[in-house]
């Protein structure tokens, strides 16, 4: 089955704005108003850590060997490959 135009807007709504993504799919109901709960709890915590690390950087004069030690650590824990 081929993906239609609709198909990869949705997509594309879903990786960056997840609540209209679950909108256009599913319309508002319970997954909608769930979607929406859990990006707004996953945004918060995301943004302070940027924000932390925006300033730690200023002290922190190796914060790209932090990220990226972060990153593979990450990588592990999820499964990914580390290439």
């Amino acid at each position: 089955m081929a993906f239609t135009a609709s198909d990869i807007i949705k997509l594309i709504f879903a990786i960056f704005l997840p609540p209209l993504g679950v909108f256009l799919e599913r319309g508002c109901n319970a997954d909608f108003l769930i979607n929406i709960l859990l990006t707004i709890l996953g945004y918060i915590p995301v943004r302070l850590f940027i924000n932390a690390l925006y300033l730690l950087s200023s002290s922190l004069p190796n914060l790209a060997n932090v990220l990226l030690f972060v990153t593979i650590g990450m990588k592990k824990l999820t499964g990914a490959s580390c290439h």
